[in-house]
C-alpha cells in the first residue's frame, strides 16, 4: 500500500508539472493569458473530471510545497527590481504601495462586510489579504501584453512590494481581533507582532548582505552560486516563518531587494537571475494547477452566488480604481496610465494560500461565517484573472500604452547597408531601431526618420534607456565578428535563439564550414553576403525591393539570384522571417519578399 501511495504521489506531481507547462505553451500559441489557461486546466483535471486531487495525495506536504514555491517566486521577482526603473515614476509607485494599499484595505473590508455579509472582524482580515496582486499573476500578464515601460514598471513593483504586505495586514487585523476580544488588553500586546515582522525584515536584509558579500568576494565557486543562494532563500523563508507565521514572504522579498541593490557590484548574478526566472515559470505553472485542482465542486459552484459575485464586481469597478485614483493625485502618472493601473489587479496564489490559513484559524476561534473565505477568495482570483487577463491587452492598446503589435527589429550597427535595410523595413510598417556608438554613423538613419539609440548596446544603462518591448528580433550587423557574437550571446536570453541573428564579416573566416547545421539558422543571408560585400553593393548602385508572392512555393536561394539577393520575408500576419544560411526558402501566397538587387539605372 505504501508503494502504491508513493507511485500515486509521483504520478500526480508529474501530471501537474506537465499540465502546467503545457498550459503555458497553449497560452502562447493561442495568445491567451497563461494564468487563465492554467486555472481552467486545474479545474478540469480536479473538481470537474476528478482525475487528481493534489491535496489528498500529498497530504501534509501540500501546504509546505506551495509556501516554499511562493517564496522562490517572490524572491525571483524582487531580485528583478532595479531602482533605476523608477526614474520618473518613483512618486507614483511609493503612493500606490503605501496610501493606495491602505485605501484598498479599508474599502475592500467595507465591501466584504456590507456586500458579502461577513462580520466586521473577518472583513478586515480578508480585506488586508485582498490588496495583493503578486508576481505569480502580474508577471505572466505583463510578459504577454507588451506594455510600455512606465506602466509595466508600476504594475510590477506594486505586485512584488505589496505581495508580502497583504498577509501582514491580514495578520495584523487578526492580532487586533484576538487581543481586543480578551478581557483586558493594552497596546503592549501588539509588541510581539511588530517585533516579529521587524525581525523577519532584518533577517532577510542580513542574509541578503551576507550573500552579496560571499558572492562578491568569490568565496564560493561559480557552479555552487545558484544552489547556495537557492538554499539561503529557503532558510530565510523558513526561519522567518518559525519566528512568526506569514512573515516568510516579507523576509525573502527584503532579501531579494537587497541582492537587487547589489547587482551593480555582482555582475555574476546575471546567470543566477536567468536560472531563477526559469524556476519561477515552472513553479508558477505547478502551483496554479495544484491549487485549482484541489478545489471541490461545491467551492466552484459557490462562486456564482449573488453576494460573492456582487462583491467581486465591487472590488473590480469601485475598490481598485478608487484606491489608485486617490493615491496617485498629483503624481507623474498620466490619465491613461491611471486608468489602466486602476483596472488591472489580478489576485493569485498568495491570496488563495493565505485565505485558507486564516479560514482555519477563524473557524477554530468560533467564527462560523469564515467558512466562506475560500470560496470568496477563489471567486476573486478566478474572475480577476479572467477579466484582467483578457482585457489588459485591448485596453492598453486603446489607451496607447502598448505596442501596436507589428513586427519589430533592433539592428546593432549603423553601416550603409543596415541603414538602407532599416529604412526599407520601416517603409513596410516594421518597427525598427538602430543602435550604434557613433553619432556620425547615426546621422543618415536619423535623416530618414529611423529611430536610433546612441550608446553602447552592451552596457547596463541600455536596459533602462531602450524600450525593448516593440522589438521581436535583434540583428548584430557591426563590422566586428567578435562584437556581433557578444551581442548575440548577451541578448539571446531576452529575444530567444530563433530571434537572434548575426551578419558575417568576411568570407575568409574558416568557421563557416565548421558551423553545425543547427547553428547556421542564426547566420544572416549567406556565406557570400557578408558585412563588407553588402556595404560595397549598397554603395555601388544596389537597392532593396519588395516582391509580392503570388503562390505558395519552396525555392533554393541560388534560383533567386535573377531577382536579387533574398534578405527577409514578411507574411500576411505581419511576422518577419529573415533569410539565413539555410538553402531553401518557403513562401506563402501573400508574403512579401525583400531582396537586394542591382539598380539598372545606375
Amino acid at each position: 500500500m505504501i508503494i502504491i501511495q508513493s507511485e500515486l504521489a509521483i504520478l500526480t506531481v508529474v501530471v501537474i508539472i506537465s499540465i502546467g507547462i503545457f498550459s503555458q505553451f497553449v497560452a502562447w500559441r493561442i495568445q491567451w493569458p497563461s494564468i487563465v489557461i492554467m486555472s481552467l486546466a486545474g479545474i478540469l483535471i480536479g473538481p470537474v473530471f476528478g482525475m487528481v486531487n493534489p491535496q489528498e495525495v500529498l497530504g501534509d506536504l501540500y501546504s509546505p510545497i506551495i509556501s516554499l514555491a511562493v517564496a522562490l517566486i517572490l524572491f525571483e521577482g524582487s531580485t528583478s527590481l532595479d531602482i533605476r526603473e523608477l526614474k520618473g515614476i518613483s512618486k507614483s509607485v511609493y503612493r500606490i504601495v503605501t496610501f493606495g494599499t491602505f485605501i484598498a484595505w479599508i474599502a475592500g473590508s467595507l465591501a466584504a462586510h456590507f456586500i458579502a455579509g461577513l462580520s466586521l472582524e473577518i472583513s478586515f482580515i480578508i480585506g488586508g489579504l485582498f490588496v495583493v496582486t503578486g508576481p505569480t499573476v502580474i508577471i505572466p500578464l505583463l510578459r504577454q501584453a507588451k506594455l510600455k515601460p512606465r506602466v509595466s514598471t508600476i504594475l510590477k513593483w506594486e505586485g512584488i512590494i505589496v505581495d508580502p504586505i497583504g498577509p501582514l495586514l491580514a495578520l495584523f487585523a487578526y492580532e487586533i481581533i484576538k487581543i481586543t476580544s480578551a478581557e483586558s488588553f493594552s497596546f503592549g500586546d501588539f509588541i510581539p507582532f511588530f517585533s516579529g515582522a521587524l525581525m523577519a525584515a532584518l533577517l532577510g536584509f542580513l542574509i541578503g548582505i551576507a550573500v552579496s558579500y560571499i558572492v562578491g568576494k568569490g568565496l564560493i565557486p561559480e557552479y555552487l552560486k545558484t544552489p547556495i543562494i537557492f538554499c539561503f532563500v529557503l532558510i530565510s523563508f523558513t526561519a522567518s516563518e518559525v519566528i512568526m507565521h506569514e512573515t516568510g514572504m516579507l523576509a525573502v522579498t527584503i532579501m531579494g531587494l537587497t541582492l537587487a541593490r547589489s547587482k551593480k557590484y555582482l555582475h555574476s548574478l546575471g546567470s543566477i537571475g536567468h536560472f531563477m526566472e526559469n524556476i519561477s515559470i515552472l513553479l508558477t505553472s505547478t502551483v496554479f494547477i495544484l491549487l485549482t485542482a484541489s478545489l471541490t465542486r461545491d467551492q466552484i459552484m459557490e462562486i456564482f452566488t449573488w453576494p460573492i459575485m456582487i462583491f467581486v464586481i465591487a472590488m473590480l469597478i469601485i475598490v481598485r480604481p478608487l484606491s489608485i485614483w486617490i493615491s496617485t493625485i498629483g503624481t507623474e502618472m498620466t490619465l491613461e496610465e491611471r486608468t489602466l493601473v486602476g483596472w488591472i489587479a489580478p489576485r493569485g496564489i498568495v491570496a488563495l494560500v493565505v485565505s485558507g490559513y486564516f479560514a482555519s484559524l477563524l473557524l477554530r476561534d468560533g467564527y462560523q461565517n469564515a467558512s466562506i473565505l475560500t470560496s470568496l477568495t477563489l471567486a476573486l482570483v478566478f474572475l480577476t484573472v479572467c477579466f484582467h487577463g483578457f482585457s489588459l491587452g485591448p485596453l492598453a492598446r486603446k489607451l496607447h500604452l502598448s505596442t501596436d503589435g507589428s513586427a519589430g527589429v533592433l539592428i546593432v550597427g549603423a553601416s550603409s547597408f543596415s541603414v538602407a535595410f532599416a529604412n526599407h523595413l520601416k517603409e513596410m510598417g516594421v518597427n525598427v531601431l538602430i543602435a550604434d556608438t557613433s553619432g556620425d554613423r547615426l546621422y543618415r538613419a536619423q535623416d530618414l526618420g529611423i529611430h536610433t539609440y546612441y550608446g553602447e548596446i552592451l552596457s547596463e544603462h541600455s536596459d533602462f534607456e531602450i524600450d525593448m518591448t516593440p522589438y521581436d528580433s535583434i540583428l548584430a550587423m557591426k563590422g566586428d565578428a567578435a562584437y556581433n557574437a557578444l551581442v548575440c550571446q548577451s541578448y539571446m536570453p531576452e529575444f530567444g535563439y530563433h530571434n537572434t541573428f548575426s551578419l558575417p564579416v568576411s568570407t575568409k573566416r574558416p568557421e563557416f564550414k565548421e558551423i553545425a547545421p543547427a547553428l547556421k539558422a542564426n547566420i544572416l543571408f549567406g556565406e557570400e553576403e557578408t558585412f563588407n560585400e553588402l556595404n560595397k553593393k549598397i554603395n555601388t548602385g544596389y537597392s532593396l525591393e519588395t516582391i509580392e508572392v503570388q503562390a505558395k512555393e519552396t525555392i533554393k536561394k541560388d534560383n533567386m539570384l535573377n531577382h536579387g539577393i533574398p534578405l527577409c520575408m514578411k507574411n500576411k500576419n505581419g511576422v518577419l522571417n529573415f533569410v539565413t544560411l539555410k538553402e531553401k526558402i518557403s513562401l506563402e501566397k501573400g508574403d512579401q519578399l525583400v531582396v537586394l538587387t542591382k539598380d539598372p539605372t545606375k
